[in-house]
């Protein structure tokens, strides 16, 4: 690869990237504006819903939705901080076996899964939400509400889709609606951050043979069905030496100045790249290290991210990170006057897979369709959710949202309002339906 040879000023080490192909959104990406339904799954949907048991099944959502909204606050309200969901998920559990199932475990991972046996059981659907925040331990998470809406850390993501799981699992057992195929209900741990995926990754190593189609249920919104996962690796570079005073060891190999090199050299080539084919987005979050203003740091660390529609695009940005980084540690060591060789740890810190499910595949032609039966435009869109996973997979997978209104995500202010939010539940009990079929 060319590289750019050029004097980094100091300043270059705290310098913060952010660049894209397309504007930078964190979840959505592309979204498909041309989208034909197959007439079959229309008629297919029509009658599903016609079915006596669905009516019920509508109708008894809607009547309990204060229940939903209950369970949503009462489980936001138990912390999960990233890696420490324990406690969560024991609730989580219990509050399973109180609407009626009683093979529920918390694997080895953490994840909970209640199963609920088909009448026919040669086919087990998967239907999940996330059980971890963003947020660190000692966050606040009580809920307040004001003027209807409830504002907490999490409320929505992704306490939404833990209530609309339950608010599924009792209609089914309350109403005794039997499906033709197994259903699991799964709490999910990891999803966020550096959680990687952790729960799902597992869930799929362990039983991935066993599963034929996944739903994630995450945050609200009605009309979206992600069936397209947005792949990203995460990195976290570390550049060491042996570090000393600014004045007195001047000469040997400076971390930060071998980071900043590998900054310059990445954004140059990187930038290039994304300019052209599927959308790819690169950014450096976080840089830190060195002891103080007047010492040589005797390490220096970046954490980058890097995402793309397109797994072989993944595959090259990164491998334009990786020589941009061993070409900075390479300048740096060649132009230190004395002391050790400085050295580098380039740690993956996250890989998420990207894939598709085709529009015209059976579950989402099935879920296109019940959503124009709720008088919703389907939004076929791209994420980094739990599906990326099974969708890599080739599974029959989507994310859905769980209904209502909602907005800052991630932060402190997130808050949900009940816009009708049992819409949501309706709409992803009819597409888990219509995948697990109804007995008689």
């Amino acid at each position: 690869m060319k590289f750019f040879k050029k004097l980094i000023i100091p300043v270059l080490a705290l310098l913060i990237i952010s660049c894209s192909s397309n504007e930078p959104n964190e979840n959505d990406a592309t979204a498909e504006t041309e989208i034909t339904l197959q007439e079959v799954y229309k008629n297919e949907i029509q009658e599903l819903a016609n079915h006596s048991q669905m009516e019920e099944a509508m109708e008894f959502i809607q009547r309990t939705d204060n229940e939903t909204v209950q369970n949503q606050i009462l489980i936001t309200e138990i912390p999960a901080p990233p890696f420490q969901e324990e406690v969560r998920a024991e609730r989580y559990a219990e509050m399973m076996r109180s609407y009626g199932l009683d093979q529920v475990e918390i694997d080895e991972e953490g994840n909970v899964i209640g199963r609920r046996p088909g009448t026919e059981g040669e086919r087990n659907i998967v239907i999940s939400a996330h059980l971890d925040t963003v947020f660190p331990e000692g966050t606040e998470v009580k809920v307040e509400v004001r003027n209807d809406t409830l504002f907490a850390p999490g409320i929505t993501d992704d306490t939404r889709g833990l209530s609309v799981l339950l608010a599924i699992l009792n209609t089914y057992e309350t109403l005794n609606i039997q499906t033709k195929d197994n259903i699991w209900f799964v709490g999910t741990v990891g999803e966020e951050g550096l959680g990687d995926l952790r729960g799902v990754k597992h869930l799929f190593e362990t039983e991935g043979d066993n599963i034929d189609a996944f739903i994630s249920i995450d945050g609200s919104n009605d009309s979206r069905i992600v069936n397209k996962a947005l792949g990203s690796h995460r990195y976290r570079v570390t550049f060491e030496g042996p570090g000393g005073h600014s004045w007195g060891a001047f000469g040997i190999g400076n971390p930060a100045h071998a980071l900043g090199r590998a900054i310059t050299h990445f954004d140059e080539e990187a930038s290039e790249f994304v300019k052209n084919g599927p959308k790819t987005s690169y950014n450096v979050g976080r840089i830190g290290g060195g002891t103080s203003v007047n010492s040589v740091p005797f390490a220096n660390w970046m954490e980058i991210d890097m995402r793309s529609e397109s797994q072989e695009n993944l595959k090259q940005i990164d491998e334009i990170l990786q020589e941009a980084v061993q070409e900075a540690l390479h300048e740096a060591n060649d132009i230190k006057t004395e002391g050790p060789q400085l050295t580098v740890d380039v740690e993956m810190i996250g890989n998420r897979p990207s894939g598709i499910i085709p529009s015209n595949n059976p579950f989402i032609q099935r879920a296109i369709a019940v959503s124009k039966y709720f008088e919703q435009e389907p939004d076929l869109t791209r994420s980094s959710t739990d599906s990326n996973v099974s969708i890599s997979m080739g599974i029959p997978s989507m994310t859905l949202g769980g209904g209502g209104s909602s907005g800052g995500a991630h932060s402190l202010d997130e808050w949900w309002y009940n816009d009708e939010g049992y819409k949501g539940v309706q709409r992803a009990f009819m597409i888990l339906t219509s995948e697990a079929g109804i007995a008689n």
